[in-house]
């Protein structure tokens, strides 16, 4: 199975990680272009381009994908089986999304179709769940309303912060993802439209 993996922050580290290490064919891994911080203008690199490196896979950095023909030939000629999205942080078009036999993954950090959203790991917390999860699914235009796929449970703490329960749910993320990709390729698993009716609120970004 070729994979064209995109990703940005720290949440899609593991994810990563977890296919590098299971021995996939990660044949590109796109995600943000670099920044510039601090005084001294260092560039810094974002957690998934220094995981990347880590595991000598080739890094392409586009400013805007759905405004850039060339890279989009690109993405076709790697002729991925699946492209797997997680937090990536660039909408996609549908141009793309129908470029992989098997579709585009997205990893969500909730039990869709509850938190859709930019803060879904916030939002839990805020909202005082006893429950949350990771959903896998297939990603259509809509913002997080694509056929999920399968879901983990994650419970969470009394004490719980946003940063503690970021870090249990990338481990799961990567877990599910893994268990995903087997059951595409294998065509066990059964895509399941998302209940509108249960979505509730949206996880706005916090400032």
């Amino acid at each position: 199975m070729k994979i064209v993996y995109m990703g940005t922050p720290d949440f899609a580290v593991n994810p990563l990680h977890a296919l590098a290490e299971a021995g996939y064919e990660v044949t590109g891994v796109v995600t943000q272009p670099d920044k510039a911080k601090g005084r001294g203008k260092k560039v810094i690199y974002s957690p998934v381009k220094e995981c990347a490196l880590a595991h000598d896979l080739p890094v392409y950095q586009p400013v805007r994908i759905k405004k850039d023909p060339e890279f989009i030939q690109t993405l076709r000629d790697m002729a991925p089986d699946v492209i797997v999205v997680v937090a990536f942080g660039q909408i996609l078009s549908k141009e793309v999304m129908d470029i992989p036999r098997l579709g585009c993954v997205n990893v969500h950090a909730s039990l869709l179709p509850k938190f859709r959203g930019a803060a879904p790991i916030q939002w839990a917390i805020i909202d005082g769940e006893k429950v949350t999860g990771v959903t896998t699914m297939l990603m259509d235009v809509g913002l997080d309303t694509g056929d999920m796929l399968l879901k983990t449970e994650v419970s969470v703490d009394a004490k719980e912060t946003g940063g503690s329960l970021h870090d249990k749910l990338a481990a799961a993320g990567g877990e599910l993802l893994e268990r995903t990709l087997i059951g595409l390729e294998a065509g066990t698993i059964v895509p399941e439209k998302q209940d509108d009716s249960q979505a509730g609120e949206y996880a706005r970004m916090l400032d």
